[in-house]
């Protein structure tokens, strides 16, 4: 049985974003879902978040456990008989926690895989690389708070940018199981987002050209939250169709 509800801290979150041809990510994309469009773009990208004190809602003392994770997740809308929504879809988890790995998609909802992440928080910014353990991922990114977004962002402001990623609290995430997919929504004690100006980045998903043939997704923007209370919550699993691509 899974947990209904866990809580703690998110002591940092980094969103590494990246504009993409929206008809080439809707065909990588199970039904039902479709990209969510910012001034034409579909936006794609990963969640880099370091959680504190996590804890069943129902233990009062804040104690917990702390993990690294990695998720590379897709902006996307949806429509079922109870009408629209939007959220995340979830193609790939990581963590350096093996609770979280042993207990992903057994306790609370999402299948994680093991990965090493090396973390210098480097005063007001952050300087990371993760590796998955099966070799499959490596995610680098240093970067340092800002005043702006890049020039090149899709998004026009840091509130536009705000207001496009704070209502994606709903994620789905893929399943040793075809076509399932496990749901969990993340709500947080006050939302507030900064730039990050990126000196160095990469990612062998977005930059993998076999998935994403030159051009067609580009580093766009990254956005810090800290020091922030939330609450997971278990949502019903997704039953997803097969992808339009092979």
């Amino acid at each position: 049985m899974r947990l209904p509800i866990l809580e703690g801290v998110i002591r940092r979150r980094v969103l590494v974003n990246y504009r993409v041809d929206p008809e080439l990510l809707a065909r990588q994309l199970p039904p039902p879902f479709r990209p969510k469009l910012h001034n034409g773009a579909a936006v794609g990208g990963i969640c880099l978040i370091r959680l504190e004190q996590i804890h069943p809602a129902f233990v009062p003392l804040r104690i917990g456990f702390a993990s690294e994770n990695a998720a590379h997740r897709i902006a996307v809308l949806w429509r079922d008989e109870r009408g629209p929504h939007e959220g995340v879809f979830i193609p790939r988890r990581d963590t350096g926690s093996f609770v979280n790995h042993l207990a992903g998609g057994r306790l609370f909802p999402g299948e994680h895989h093991r990965a090493t992440f090396a973390v210098d928080p480097a005063g007001d910014g952050i300087d990371l690389h993760m590796r998955s353990r099966d070799g499959a991922v490596t995610v680098r990114v240093k970067g340092r708070v800002a005043n702006a977004l890049p020039p090149h962002s899709v998004f026009a402001s840091v509130t536009e940018a705000s207001d496009f990623f704070e209502p994606g609290a709903l994620g789905y995430s893929v399943t040793r199981e075809p076509h399932r997919l496990h749901g969990i929504r993340l709500e947080t004690q006050g939302w507030h987002v900064e730039p990050l100006h990126v000196d160095e980045v990469a990612s062998s998903y977005f930059d993998d050209t076999a998935r994403f043939p030159t051009g067609t997704a580009l580093f766009d923007c990254a956005l810090i939250m800290r020091n922030i209370r939330h609450r997971w919550h278990a949502a019903d699993d997704l039953y997803a169709l097969p992808t339009c691509a092979a």
